[in-house]
Formats: structure tokens, C-alpha cells, sequence
């Protein structure tokens, strides 16, 4: 073995004092390359080449950008073959309807909940109408003119879980 060794010729790393090891750490510590395969893109690098904010046209919520939808970002109205295949109803803009009239015959503070709407329009089956009165509030507020809360605190609509309530929004 010490003969196979000797034969070698002398290493450049070796002769100069450092191990082989700490001349890899310094190479990756100024270029930052690991060696290895091609690293992905970073959730921060996706970020940044992420195209401005969009709500869905049917249920209010955010619209995450993907790379299949790049090239026709600006043609993307839903958020999902669900929404696009239910869009917007004259039901839902009945109780978009309802929503800013309950809260015009409330004081500028007051908040009402959802189901108020949908009782006003369903009557008996106001129950059906809950989850199509959620998304109308969530197009108001993708519009701007109400606030969706839970406990007092403005929250964001798309990710707001269990009850809520809906104010006018405040100057």
C-alpha cells in the first residue's frame, strides 16, 4: 500500500499544508457551487418573477401563479376548473347584493355575518347558500369595499377558517 502511495504524484492541496477537505470548503465558500447536481429554483427566486396579485372571479380567493399559466397570466380569471365551470351566478350577486344592504342598514362599525345574507335570500334553505355567501364576501373584499373578521382582527379572506364576520371597509 505504502508503495502504491509513493508512486503517485505529489497533490498541489497536499504540499501546500491544507487537506484536501478544507481546499473543497474554501472553493464552495467563494463560489457558493456544492458540487452535485443543479439545484431548483428557490421559493424566493419563484417569487420574484411571480406576476402581480389576482382573485378568483367566482370565489374571491387568491389565485396562486404557476408556471403552466406564464404565458397567459393576464387571461386567467378562476382559480380552479371547479370555479370556472360554476362562475357567477344572479344567486351570487344577489347576495353581494344583500351583504352591502344588511351592512348600509347597520351603523358604520357594525359587522353581520354571512348566514344573515343567506337567510335573507334563501329563506327555509338559507343553510345551502352559506359556502355561495362566503365567496360573494371574498369578491367584495377582493373589490374593496368590505373586511372579512375574525375575533375583532381583519384576516386574510382566502385563508380564513370557521366563522367570520363582514364589516364595511374603514377609510
Amino acid at each position: 500500500m505504502k508503495e502504491i502511495l509513493a508512486q503517485r504524484p505529489p497533490d498541489p492541496r497536499e504540499s501546500a499544508g491544507t487537506s484536501g477537505f478544507s481546499f473543497i470548503r474554501q472553493v464552495t465558500s467563494r463560489t457558493g457551487y456544492r458540487g452535485g447536481m443543479p439545484h431548483r429554483q428557490r421559493a424566493a427566486d419563484l417569487d420574484a418573477a411571480a406576476p402581480a396579485e389576482k382573485t378568483c372571479a367566482s370565489c374571491g380567493r387568491r389565485i396562486e401563479w404557476r408556471a403552466a399559466w406564464a404565458k397567459n397570466w393576464d387571461e386567467v380569471r378562476y382559480c380552479s376548473d371547479a370555479c370556472r365551470s360554476h362562475k357567477v351566478t344572479d344567486v351570487d350577486r344577489e347576495l353581494e347584493a344583500s351583504i352591502l344592504g344588511l351592512l348600509d342598514q347597520r351603523a358604520a362599525t357594525a359587522t353581520i355575518c354571512p348566514s344573515e345574507s343567506a337567510r335573507a335570500i334563501g329563506g327555509d334553505d338559507w343553510r345551502d347558500l352559506m359556502e355561495p355567501a362566503r365567496r360573494a364576501a371574498r369578491r367584495l373584499v377582493a373589490r374593496g369595499e368590505i373586511d372579512i373578521t375574525q375575533g375583532g382582527s381583519v384576516v386574510d379572506p382566502s385563508t380564513a377558517k370557521g366563522p367570520i364576520r363582514l364589516r364595511k371597509r374603514r377609510a
